[in-house]
Formats: C-alpha cells, structure tokens, sequence
C-alpha cells in the first residue's frame, strides 16, 4: 500500500500520535475514560490533477468507541513516487458557537507545518522494524519512499486503547485539511470532519 494512501494511513497515525501522546507534557491532559468520535466524513480536495488520490475510505462503527474496536478500509493512488522530503501542512478547527476557529500550532500540535513525513515516520517505526499491522500482513510499506501505483487496504480491525487528551481536545466538531508537498508541488490533499464526546 504505497503511495498517497499508505502516506494517509501513516499520517493518520503519525497525527494521532502527535495529537494524542507525543509532545504534549506542557499541556493539560485529560484521562478519557470514554470517548465517542461521531459523523466521521472525509473527502480529497486537491488540485483535478493532483498525482496522490484516496479513492474509498470507510470507517466503522459510527460512532467509534474509545477504547475500542474500529474496521477501516481503504483504497489510493499515486501516479508519482512519494519521496523524502515529503512536507504536511495540517490545518486544524475547531467549532466554537458556531464559527470555525483555527487551532494555532503550539509545541507540534494544532495547525502545523511538518517539513518531512518521512522522518518522523523513521522516528516512530525505525528503518528495519517491521511495519505496525494490518500493513505488515499485507505487506504494505510504512517508509518512503512510496512507489508510484494503486493500493488498496482491505477490510482491517483496530484496536482504539484509553487516550489522554489535550482539554481543549476532548469535546466538539473539527475539521482537519492535511496538505501533501514534495519537490514544490502540491501531491494531495485531504480533509476530514468528525465530533468527539467524553466523559
């Protein structure tokens, strides 16, 4: 599963990481016992020839329990190979009496500037280990670079455990654009909507 959507599903937990665990001792942090993430939507929003493309994405169940179970599956292409530097700029709002507000970046969290995906996926799975499932039984990669081509994820279950977060991050809407660079072009881009409930 190279390509723009093995990048989306690192990146996707590459964010969570960020969002969820890494980075994050200036902040006060709330233990979720419970945490229900609803209406999760998303959607490519790219140039019409822009190289990276996720076809299909399905996520369920709606709502999705934390802790808990979660089955995804996707599908994705890029025509180009992804290669080191790979730049994501993550814009992050957050619903708030009725306006979207932007959540600046603070300590890598919120609307930031990543210069290279690719070296903070070295960081979380170092070269020569194997890639996390369900991409190692598929075998997927998770490093760059991605080679140009058509990938698809099937059918896969996750495991969501207990999270700590950030207290402006445990309850309300957002929306996330994730902007994908590399050698001065824009390669894709993604964005996804979703509400998160806690006790």
């Amino acid at each position: 599963m190279a390509g723009f959507l093995e990048v989306t599903v690192a990146v996707t937990v590459v964010l969570a990481a960020v969002i969820f665990q890494v980075n994050c001792g200036s902040f006060r942090l709330k233990r979720v016992g419970h945490a229900k993430v609803l209406g999760f939507d998303w959607k490519n929003c790219g140039q019409p020839d822009a190289p990276a493309v996720l076809k299909t994405l399905t996520v369920s169940p709606d709502p999705i329990n934390i802790p808990g179970s979660l089955t995804a599956a996707a599908a994705g292409s890029t025509s180009v190979e992804l290669a080191a530097p790979l730049s994501l700029n993550v814009t992050l709002e957050k619903e708030v009496a009725g306006f979207w507000v932007r959540v600046p970046c603070v300590e890598d969290l919120g609307s930031c500037h990543y210069k290279d995906v690719c070296d903070i996926l070295n960081q979380l799975i170092p070269p020569g280990q194997d890639c996390p499932e369900p991409l190692h039984t598929y075998g997927m990669p998770c490093h760059c670079p991605f080679k140009a081509a058509s990938y698809s994820l099937p059918q896969s279950e996750f495991y969501l455990p207990y999270i700590d977060l950030p207290y402006w991050l445990t309850n309300g809407k957002y929306r996330v654009q994730g902007d994908l660079g590399g050698g001065g072009k824009e390669l894709g881009c993604l964005k996804l909507s979703l509400s998160i409930h806690s006790d």
